[in-house]
C-alpha cells in the first residue's frame, strides 16, 4: 500500500494503473476510519483490480468552524487501517493542492468556484447546514477528477449526500456510484466518526434515534403509507427524549426515495425513507432507514 501526500502524485498513480488495464475503485473519506469505512474499502477491493482511498478533512463542507477544528485526524493510522482492508493507494493533500491556483488571498475557495449540488440538496441537511452540500459536491467532483475511478463507494448513512454525489458524475455516468448499507454497532447505533465524541450516557441517548426508526418501520409494516402519519410516529417515539433534553431534534422526516423533494411528499407512498438529525450533547448525529425494505439491525440491513 502506498501513501501519498500530493493529489497530483495520486493522479499520476491512478493514470498509471489505468494504463495497465486496471479498474479503479475509489473510497473518498475524511479519515477517522471505522468499520463502516473499512467495509467500503473491502468491497472495492473485491470488485476492482486496484482500490484508492482519499483522506481529506474538507473545510468546504463544514458549516461550523468548531466542528471542523474538532474533527479527529490521524493519517498514519487511517492509512494503516485502509491498507489492511485492501487499499492499494491512500492519498491526502491540502486545499490549495486540490484547487491549485483557485484560492483567494485568504486561502479560501471563492464561492463562484463552488459546484451546484442540484435538487437533491434541497431541504433537511441542505436547510440545516447551509453550504454543506455545495462543499461536498465541489470536493467530490474534484476527487473524481484526480482519481478518475471506475466505481466510487459511499455509505447509506449519509442518505441525502449519496443523492448529491451522483450529480458529480460526468455526462457518461462515470464513475458508477455504489451506495453500501449502513453498518451499526452492537447497540444498533449507526457507525460514525462522531461517535467517538459521545460519552457513555450520550451513547445511550443516541439510541433513541434507532428506536424511532424501528417504530416507523413497524408502522410501515402495519400498513401506514402516508408521510404525515409516519412522521407522527417518528415524533411520538422521540418526544420523551426531546422533553427530557436527552436529544435536541433538528428534523424527523419522511421522503420518497424515488423522487426527492424539499418538503414532505403527498399521497400514498409506495416507497419511503425515514431521516433523522439530532444533537446529543455537542455531537450532531444523522441516521436513516428505508421503510419499504427489510428491517435494519447490527451490521447493516438484515
Amino acid at each position: 500500500m502506498e501513501l501519498l501526500h500530493d493529489p497530483a502524485a495520486a493522479q499520476a498513480w491512478c493514470e498509471d494503473a489505468r494504463s495497465r488495464g486496471h479498474d479503479l475503485g475509489f473510497v473518498p473519506t475524511m479519515g477517522a476510519l471505522h468499520e463502516g469505512h473499512l467495509s467500503l474499502i473491502r468491497r472495492s477491493a473485491q470488485e476492482n483490480a486496484r482500490t484508492v482511498v482519499s483522506v481529506f478533512v474538507n473545510p468546504l463542507q463544514f458549516d461550523e468552524a468548531a466542528d471542523f477544528e474538532s474533527y479527529p485526524q490521524d493519517l498514519d493510522k487511517d492509512a494503516s487501517l485502509a491498507g489492511d482492508a485492501g487499499a492499494d493507494l491512500v492519498f491526502s493533500g491540502r486545499l490549495d493542492q486540490f484547487f491549485e491556483g483557485e484560492l483567494n488571498a485568504a486561502g479560501e475557495l471563492p464561492t463562484e468556484h463552488l459546484r451546484n449540488p442540484g435538487p437533491a440538496a434541497l431541504g433537511l441537511e441542505g436547510e440545516h447546514r447551509q453550504g454543506h452540500f455545495a462543499g461536498v459536491a465541489t470536493i467530490v467532483a474534484r476527487l473524481f477528477r484526480f482519481a478518475a475511478p471506475s466505481r466510487a463507494y459511499f455509505g447509506a448513512k449519509d442518505y441525502q449526500q449519496s443523492l448529491v454525489v451522483r450529480s458529480c458524475c460526468d455526462d457518461k455516468g462515470r464513475p458508477d456510484v455504489i451506495i453500501c448499507p449502513t453498518l451499526r454497532e452492537s447497540s444498533g447505533l449507526a457507525m460514525s466518526s462522531r461517535n467517538k465524541r459521545l460519552n457513555g450516557a450520550e451513547r445511550e441517548h443516541a439510541l433513541h434515534l434507532v428506536v424511532a426508526l424501528r417504530a416507523a418501520h413497524a408502522a410501515w409494516e402495519a400498513g401506514a403509507r402516508d408521510a404525515a402519519e409516519l412522521e407522527g410516529v417518528l415524533a411520538a417515539s422521540l418526544a420523551p427524549a426531546v422533553d427530557t433534553g436527552e436529544i435536541e431534534l433538528e428534523y424527523a422526516a419522511i421522503r420518497d426515495p424515488e423522487q426527492w423533494s424539499a418538503t414532505r411528499p403527498d399521497g400514498r407512498l409506495t416507497s419511503a425513507v425515514a431521516l433523522l438529525a439530532a444533537r446529543v450533547g455537542t455531537v450532531r448525529l444523522i441516521d436513516n432507514a428505508r421503510l419499504d425494505q427489510v428491517p435494519f439491525g447490527v451490521g447493516g440491513v438484515l
